[in-house]
């Protein structure tokens, strides 16, 4: 798949999770608030995202060719420049 291909397959991706899921920004912001409590300290929407790219990206260390975990790390980039408006 080239880049074009993958960005187009992410952005469809984080469409259907809208639907499914709701807005990206409040789904986080939701996300946040239970990390928060499970953590003991506050956890902004945005360090859910960045949290979990870190996590594709260290399943990507174990198979840098997994396609899902790159099309994974694309999508949450996009939902990160939503939540960080």
């Amino acid at each position: 798949m080239n880049a074009q291909a993958l960005l187009s397959e992410a952005a469809r991706i984080v469409s259907d999770r809208r639907v499914a899921y709701g807005d990206p920004a409040s789904s986080m912001a939701a996300i946040a608030a239970r990390w928060s409590v499970t953590l003991g300290a506050p956890v902004s929407a945005a360090q859910v995202v960045l949290c979990l790219i870190d996590l594709k990206l260290a399943r990507l260390a174990h198979d840098p060719a997994h396609e899902d975990s790159i099309l994974d790390v694309a999508g949450y980039a996009a939902v990160l420049q939503e939540v960080t408006r």
